[in-house]
């Protein structure tokens, strides 16, 4: 009854404003006021326009908008129903041929006064309430300057005027035409430069990015502006969710290290990838890690039969199956304990399920915890284990074997980069040894945010209040995303023949001490409040990694964020001994197992 009412209210206003309009065009036309004459004009065009302008609005849809939240659309329904009723001014016009004549002039007169009554009355009555609804908000909430002054800037200001938790004091922008002008009311105050002393200035502790397509190299700039002040850094969504109008308070976000490393987004062949996949029994060992569930989950957008989840680890097997319960329970997943040195269980595994396509991400990756007292297990779990799982998949008729690898491998200085490269030298010998299943291998560097990375580290010092430990001032590593190195591992998989070491583009080498820097600016504290310490090099720790070893050339593939290596081929004798050695029982001492490693890997060479 209540949105009844309001209708009638709309309706009656309209019709209002026709009336009006054509009363106040005359009255206009002749100086404010009319020659009698004009009487019977004026009465006939009433009973004329006035039902018409009803039946127009209707039809234009205006009763179906909110006054509250009048916009754009709202105006074109206006201006339609506009049309219609000088449309039927003129052909009044037209048909009413006794003297007075309506003056030509209502032609102007009458659409103008009519949009501007039905126009200004909804954004009237817009106003009026936002006011009473969010007016008191302006002076509430953290102070916060906005970077950026274009579309994305505009949706943010609207929705940060109904925020009680913000109150925007301006802007910022390079473009130095917007300089001083306004943006919803709000002064463009300067350019980026500007941040640090603006921010002091005006007591601001939050400053947000609104400019959701700017390149790494400016959301950087901003990072290292805001970090000289200790300022926290926001972002707004992509762009399309601006363009889309899906902007909103809630969605704002703190700035990521990953979006200050410039990682673009990767584009994949979907088709070719679902060709690989859809319909397919997959497995994954160590299906709970950080490469290995995001493979999982990228794998369930290619609609599988079903994905085999192997993982040694309780908890992080029960993690990535909880995952699929809550976000992807149309997917099938069978979780399954079991260790890669376990034949018999791998066996079990591959009988019961027949997986078509396997992806061997399981491994021991920390460098310095396998160097020193747990170098024999690097060997055993590393090659071994993925020997056992790439022989039994080709003995139960597997279509396709992909090892997940490491920058690491390449001129190895530690017992994890040597034994991954002794994995990958045992995949390409059982390649060339058997037809039928392809086996491929995909090396990359680190990702961010995986287990054991320097990142989840220094977010846990900056929360203790520092220091963060860096072991050298000019350590350097290729990052990219989990994600990002999840979607190349498909793509690689889905274009191999067998044989091939896919190498993927690591972009531009990082600093971590720049990491550890850009981490703690994010955290909204200067590097006087958390400083940074180094510690030194670890066992078996480099300066710099490597993506190809010397010995090694490369090739082009359709992919551009892919390429091809070619490694030198391991004889069959050597494989052979190399099998017999990494199947031998019990433990083996630290050193001679660098030793037997240096036998096998002549490009290893111990730190």
């Amino acid at each position: 009854m209540k949105f009844i009412s309001r209708s009638t209210l709309v309706f009656l206003f309209d019709n209002w404003v026709a009336v009006a309009a054509w009363l106040g065009g005359f009255w206009l036309r002749f100086n404010f006021s009319w020659d009698a004459a004009y009487s019977m004009t004026i009465l006939y065009g009433l009973v004329w326009l006035w039902p018409v302008h009803a039946m127009v609005c209707r039809i234009a849809g205006l009763y179906r908008g909110l006054w509250g939240f009048a916009s754009l659309p709202d105006l074109q329904r206006v201006l339609k129903a506009v049309l219609g009723s000088t449309v039927a001014l003129l052909v009044f016009m037209s048909i009413f041929q006794s003297a007075p004549p309506v003056p030509r002039s209502m032609l102007v007169l009458y659409p103008l006064l009519m949009a501007f009554l039905m126009g200004g009355g909804r954004l009237g009555y817009r106003m009026w309430k936002e006011h009473r609804l969010f007016g008191g908000m302006r002076r509430q909430g953290k102070p916060v300057i906005v970077i950026g002054a274009g579309r994305a800037a505009t949706l943010l200001i609207r929705e940060l005027e109904r925020s009680p938790d913000w109150k925007l004091v301006g802007l910022l922008d390079d473009d130095s035409a917007k300089w001083g002008r306004d943006l919803g009311g709000y002064r463009v105050l300067g350019g980026i430069e500007l941040l640090p002393d603006i921010a002091e200035e005006l007591q601001v502790q939050h400053v947000i990015l609104a400019i959701p397509s700017a390149p790494s190299e400016v959301k950087r700039k901003v990072a290292d502006l805001g970090g000289s002040v200790g300022l926290h850094l926001l972002t707004v969504p992509g762009l399309e969710d601006i363009m889309s109008g899906r902007v909103s308070v809630h969605q704002i976000r703190k700035v990521e290290i990953e979006d200050l490393l410039g990682r673009d987004s990767v584009k994949i062949d979907t088709d070719h990838v679902g060709k690989l996949l859809e319909g397919k029994v997959v497995l994954v060992t160590g299906a709970g890690g950080s490469i290995g569930s995001e493979l999982c989950r990228q794998l369930a957008g290619f609609a599988p039969a079903c994905i085999v989840l192997f993982e040694q680890t309780e908890y992080a097997l029960y993690m990535i199956e909880q995952w699929f319960n809550q976000y992807r329970p149309e997917t099938r997943v069978i979780p399954l304990a079991g260790d890669v040195k376990d034949v018999r269980r791998l066996e079990d595994v591959f009988k019961q399920y027949q997986p078509q396509v396997v992806f061997h991400a399981a491994a021991y990756k920390h460098v310095p915890l396998m160097e020193v007292g747990n170098a024999w297990q690097a060997v055993r779990n590393n090659v071994l284990g993925t020997l056992n799982v790439a022989r039994v998949a080709q003995q139960h008729g597997a279509e396709r074997f992909v090892l997940i690898s490491t920058d690491k491998a390449v001129n190895p200085t530690n017992v994890m980069g040597a034994t991954k490269r002794l994995a990958e030298m045992m995949c390409q010998s059982l390649h060339a040894q058997h037809d039928g299943m392809k086996i491929e291998v995909v090396r990359f560097g680190n990702v961010l945010g995986s287990a054991g990375s320097v990142i989840p580290k220094f977010q846990e010092q900056i929360a203790r209040g520092g220091p963060v430990t860096v072991t050298h001032p000019d350590i350097t590593r290729y990052f990219m995303s989990i994600p990002e190195a999840a979607l190349l591992v498909l793509q690689a998989s889905a274009m191999g023949e067998g044989g091939e070491i896919f190498v993927l583009d690591m972009g531009e080498p990082v600093r971590i001490a720049d990491l550890a820097r850009n981490m703690v600016r994010l955290s909204g504290f200067t590097e006087d409040q958390i400083r940074i310490e180094y510690t030194g090099l670890r066992p078996g720790e480099k300066l710099y990694e490597e993506l190809l070893a010397d010995a090694e050339h490369t090739r082009a593939t359709p992919h551009p964020k892919l390429r091809i290596a070619k490694a030198r081929e391991v004889e069959p004798a050597a494989a052979a001994e190399i099998e017999a050695w990494i199947s031998l029982p019990g433990t083996s001492p630290d050193e001679d197992v660098r030793a037997g490693l240096k036998k096998w890997v002549p490009e290893y060479q111990p730190a």
